[in-house]
């Protein structure tokens, strides 16, 4: 038998009042959270409730639905290799998250498995229950009023309950994770989103860079990719510039905020060359084609550590 349950994770603010769920039906659900978190935390946190909350059926196999590329990737690529560096990224830094990634390695030991990207927010029926329940929990937090625990696994008392309590009061301090700090102020954490995703995902490969890059470019061209704010974070530089099709600048935030709103983007490339133009730096151009036409595109990829990353793209409308 599959069990098929639906993880999601919600942040008012990211970091602010934050909550996660997981969702199976009406009977089978739990939610829980903390007074200051951010949406990755809480949908670790909603996959890690669920393994506990299944542990005593460990011959049942899981089929988490997640609109999460970052938890998936976590959880299905990133981890062997954090481990095997003492939890540490390619560039030595510690792994954001670590405590809550620690406890989901020791859950999912020796039980069966897989992630299921969804598209979030997308009329998808358990994906919505689970993100519903998950941002009652943030407004419950930020509203000082109750939180809606649910039933757990089939009636089994909900984990939920322990570490949460029942009326959210801005005043209570729970089982709060650890958030990346400002270096001139210890005491308040950095309420940047892209410091929740630095260089997390450098990939051991041996495949040739003028591969990788065509790879990386591809993966920027997917749906699922432009959905995934975590994603997109890591493959476009902190600098990132764009010359669009219309002659307007794009900064990385208007890119990101750009393909977040629109990400069903179907396209096919054609590589015309994919240059070294040195150690760290590669010149891809190539012809994408879509629906509305096609354009000549140019894009210069950096490489930082481990991790290559989009630095400037530009893109012209192909004259018919």
């Amino acid at each position: 038998m599959t069990i098929t349950a639906a993880a999601d994770g919600s942040a008012l603010g990211n970091p602010g009042p934050a909550g996660w769920a997981w969702y199976i039906d009406e009977n089978s659900w739990a939610a829980g959270g903390w007074p200051h978190g951010t949406n990755n935390q809480g949908e670790l946190m909603a996959v890690l409730d669920l393994f506990r909350a299944t542990e005593h059926l460990p011959e049942e196999s899981l089929h988490i639905l997640c609109d999460s590329q970052y938890v998936i990737n976590c959880i299905t690529k990133w981890m062997p290799g954090w481990k095997r560096k003492g939890w540490r990224k390619a560039d030595g830094k510690a792994v954001l998250n670590v405590d809550l990634l620690k406890q989901i390695d020791q859950v999912i030991k020796g039980r069966s498995y897989k992630f299921e990207w969804v598209k979030g927010h997308a009329g998808h029926d358990l994906n919505e229950a689970a993100d519903v329940r998950a941002r009652a929990v943030a407004l419950a937090f930020q509203n000082g009023s109750v939180i809606p625990h649910g039933p757990g696994f089939q009636g089994r008392a909900a984990s939920a309950a322990a570490d949460t309590p029942a009326v959210a009061q801005s005043a209570v301090r729970v089982a709060e994770p650890r958030l990346p700090q400002r270096a001139d102020s210890p005491e308040s954490p950095e309420p940047d989103l892209f410091s929740e995703l630095e260089d997390f995902s450098a990939e051991d490969t041996q495949e040739p860079v003028e591969e990788l890059i065509v790879r990386l470019e591809q993966e920027l061209l997917s749906p699922g990719t432009r959905a995934d704010f975590g994603r997109l974070a890591v493959l476009l530089h902190p600098d990132f510039t764009e010359i669009g099709q219309s002659g307007r600048m794009w900064t990385r935030d208007d890119t990101i905020s750009a393909l977040q709103g629109d990400p069903e983007t179907e396209a096919t490339v054609e590589v015309f060359a994919a240059e070294r133009l040195g150690e760290d730096s590669v010149l891809l151009t190539y012809r994408s084609s879509s629906r509305t036409g096609s354009a000549l595109r140019s894009s210069l990829w950096l490489r930082e550590g481990e991790q290559w990353r989009l630095r400037f793209h530009q893109g012209t409308p192909e004259q018919s």
